[in-house]
C-alpha cells in the first residue's frame, strides 16, 4: 500500500467539497482512483453512491464497506485556524472538513481493498462510498445492498481504532398542538397553543427513557420551535410545532416512541399531534430521495462469529481494539437496524472529531485504519 499516495488522496477528497446533494466532485475523484488502483468493477448508482468491486479468487461472501462523501457545513462566523477545503498536512494530521468524517476512512477502505491478494481472497469485497449520510442514513446504503447482497458490513465512521458491535437510532418526532385563536387583548377567549406546547414539552422531559447497559440510555432532545401565525400581531397563536431528536436503543419502534408522549396523564384537554418526519433530498444525480425518520438502532452480541473475525483481524494487523457501541446514528441503522445484515463500525478519529471547527485526522491513524480494514478482509474472506 503507498501510504503517500493514500495520504495525498485524502487531502484531494478534503479539497472537493461535498455538501449533501453536492458530492459530485468527490465522487468523480473517488471514481477516478478506483480505476486506477485496479478494481475489478465501478460503477455509479442512481442516487450518486460510487462502488468498486474486488473480485476474489474463489467464489464465497460479500464483504461491503460503506463510507460516505457527504460533509456537513462550514459555520459562517466562526473562524477556522485553516481553510476547511484545503487538506493541509501540519503537525501529522489533515486538516479540513470531511477529513474525520469521513473521507480519511473511505479512502483507507479504497486503499486496503485493493493493496489484498486476491489469489488469497474468497469471496468479493465492496467499496461502498455513499450519498447523503448526513441527512437520511441508510438510504443510499439500502440502494448499494440492493445490487451487491453483502454478507457482511463494516461502517467506517469514527471509533477511534475501536470496534463497534452496535449504535444507537435516531427518530424525528413532530409535536403539534392546535389551540384557537383570538385577539391579544382578550386571550380568554382564545387557547393558546404555545402554552399547551409547554405543557407538552415538560411533560416530554419527564418520560422515564430506557437505559441500556451496554449502548447507555436513551436521550430525547428539543431542537426547534415555531408558532403560527409568525409573527403574532395581536393574535393567540393557534399552532404550535416543535422537533425533538430522539436517540433510540435496540427494540424500540415509531410507536413506542410516540405513545410515550402522547399518553403522559394531563395532556387529556390538548389537541396533540406526534408524528414521525420525514425527509425529502434531492441528490446531485437529480433523484429524490423521500424516507421517514426513524432509523433503528443495532447491536451484535460480542460473542458474535462476524465480531470475532473482525477482531482477530485487527489483532493480526497490529492494533489492540476495545469493543464499543456509536452514540449516534450511521448507515448501519439501515444494513443491521432494517436488513438484518451483521454490520461493525470501525474508523479513525474519534466521535468528538466529527462536525468540529478545524476538523483534522491524524495521518497515523489513517495509516492505521488501513492496516485495520485488510486484517479485516483478511480474517473475513481468507
Amino acid at each position: 500500500m503507498n501510504n503517500e499516495k493514500l495520504v495525498q488522496f485524502v487531502q484531494e477528497l478534503v479539497q472537493r467539497p461535498s455538501l449533501s446533494g453536492e458530492e459530485g466532485a468527490a465522487a468523480a475523484r473517488v471514481r477516478q482512483e478506483m480505476l486506477a488502483l485496479g478494481f475489478d468493477s465501478v460503477r455509479e448508482d442512481e442516487y450518486g453512491s460510487v462502488v468498486g468491486v474486488i473480485e476474489g479468487a474463489q467464489p464465497g461472501k460479500t464483504l461491503l464497506f460503506d463510507g460516505h462523501t457527504d460533509t456537513v457545513g462550514v459555520t459562517s462566523g466562526v473562524p477556522w485556524r485553516h481553510d476547511p477545503f484545503s487538506g493541509l498536512v501540519e503537525d501529522g494530521a489533515i486538516y479540513g472538513r470531511g477529513s474525520a468524517d469521513m473521507k480519511g476512512a473511505l479512502a483507507a477502505f479504497i486503499y486496503a481493498a485493493a493493496a489484498i491478494d486476491r489469489q488469497a481472497l474468497t469471496g468479493r469485497v465492496v467499496v461502498s462510498a455513499s450519498t447523503m449520510e448526513e441527512v437520511l442514513e441508510g438510504v443510499a446504503l439500502a440502494a448499494v445492498m440492493a445490487v451487491e447482497h453483502p454478507d457482511f458490513v463494516v461502517i467506517g465512521e469514527s471509533t477511534g481504532l475501536n470496534l463497534s458491535r452496535g449504535g444507537r437510532g435516531r427518530a424525528e418526532v413532530h409535536l403539534e398542538t392546535i389551540g384557537r385563536p383570538s385577539h391579544s387583548s382578550a386571550p380568554h377567549l382564545g387557547r393558546n397553543a404555545v402554552l399547551d406546547m409547554l405543557r407538552v414539552v415538560q411533560e416530554a422531559e419527564r418520560i422515564d427513557l430506557p437505559e441500556d447497559p451496554f449502548m447507555g440510555p436513551a436521550i430525547l432532545a428539543l431542537t426547534d420551535i415555531i408558532s403560527d401565525p409568525y409573527p403574532g400581531h395581536s393574535v393567540i397563536p393557534s399552532i404550535c410545532r416543535v422537533t425533538v431528536d430522539r436517540r433510540l436503543l435496540p427494540g424500540e419502534t415509531a410507536q413506542d416512541v410516540l405513545a410515550a408522549i402522547t399518553a403522559r396523564p394531563g395532556l387529556e384537554d390538548i389537541r396533540l399531534n406526534a408524528t414521525i418526519g420525514v425527509g425529502e433530498y434531492r441528490t446531485y444525480t437529480d433523484k429524490v430521495m423521500r424516507q421517514e425518520k426513524f432509523f433503528p438502532a443495532w447491536a451484535l452480541p460480542e460473542d458474535d462469529a462476524y465480531v470475532q473475525a473482525a477482531l482477530r483481524g485487527l489483532h493480526a494487523a497490529g492494533l489492540q481494539p476495545k469493543i464499543g457501541a456509536y452514540r449516534f446514528c450511521t448507515n448501519a441503522a439501515y444494513s443491521a437496524g432494517v436488513a438484518g445484515v451483521p454490520t461493525i463500525g470501525f474508523g479513525p478519529a474519534t466521535e468528538a472529531d466529527a462536525h468540529m471547527i478545524d476538523e483534522r485526522l491524524r495521518i497515523d491513524d489513517l495509516l492505521a485504519a488501513a492496516r485495520g480494514y485488510q486484517g479485516i478482509i483478511e480474517a473475513v474472506l481468507a
